[in-house]
């Protein structure tokens, strides 16, 4: 079994393989004051609920955003299993390229979406990932990494409108019954998913006009809002909710085996 982990500004998302198989997964609040010890002790947790035991996890794989996330967790890991993980940063040796002008500044769920979206779907596409941040990556069918956009997240626009309004309440953030809102719950839900979904859709379609190669690239959803926005957005065509994971997974593989040879 291989246990990766996506550590994003908000939340980390934890994956166990077993082969290419996702058999259990976690979504956790990064919290970058854990120590180490923290951190072990919360993997043997989430393991054990799964009745896993540690001597099960062949390795592990690290893709973060957090560098004060890091170090920690890479030395949880290196206790729980002996070893510590690979990272998946820009200087990882992985198949794919990065033509932008700071390669080494590109967020580590970027890259992993990089090389997830060209070995899944093998064609073009723009991955819209939906986080802290709203980022579409612009990725080639043979693993370049043209550039994208980044934007404020859901959540992020949310929490903002929530605390310079004092007379508006903290929303779940869930699809609307309607457009026009008759209480002020409603009408929250339906300005931030439809805004969501339309600032989406006009962003997509002016990468899809702007796009340097032939034909029209697939439009892939991923992040933890995205089945939540995509009924509403009429550019989404794929929703691939642990996109990222996967790509983690394939990096390990990809980057062990390559350390054998």
């Amino acid at each position: 079994m291989i246990l990766v982990f996506d550590v994003g500004n908000t939340e980390t998302t934890v994956g166990l393989y077993a082969a290419d198989a996702l058999e259990s997964h976690w979504r956790l609040t990064t919290i970058p004051e854990r120590t180490p010890d923290e951190l072990m002790l919360m993997i043997l947790q989430l393991l054990a609920v799964r009745g896993v035991a540690p001597a099960a996890v062949q390795g592990t794989a690290l893709g973060s955003v957090v560098p004060a996330v890091t170090g920690p967790l890479s030395e949880a890991c290196a206790q729980c299993f002996g070893r510590p993980p690979i990272i998946v940063d820009a200087a990882a040796p992985l198949p794919i390229r990065l033509e932008v002008e700071e390669p080494l500044t590109v967020g580590a769920d970027r890259i992993i979406n990089t090389l997830a979206a060209s070995r899944l779907y093998r064609r073009d596409t723009v991955v819209v990932d939906l986080g802290t941040a709203t980022t579409f990556d612009c990725i080639t069918a043979d693993g370049v990494f043209l550039g994208g956009v980044i934007a404020p997240g859901v959540r992020t626009s949310a929490e903002t409108l929530f605390r310079r309004t004092s007379k508006l309440p903290a929303t779940e953030l869930r699809a609307p019954a309607q457009v026009i809102g008759t209480r002020t719950e409603e009408c929250i839900r339906a300005g931030v998913v439809y805004g969501a979904a339309d600032a989406v859709d006009g962003i997509v379609r002016r990468i899809l006009k702007a796009w340097p190669r032939p034909g029209t690239p697939l439009v892939v959803a991923t992040g933890g809002l995205a089945e939540t926005i995509r009924p509403f957005a009429e550019t989404i065509e794929v929703v691939a909710p642990h996109l990222t994971l996967d790509g983690l997974r394939m990096a390990y593989d990809l980057i062990n085996n390559a350390d054998r040879s």
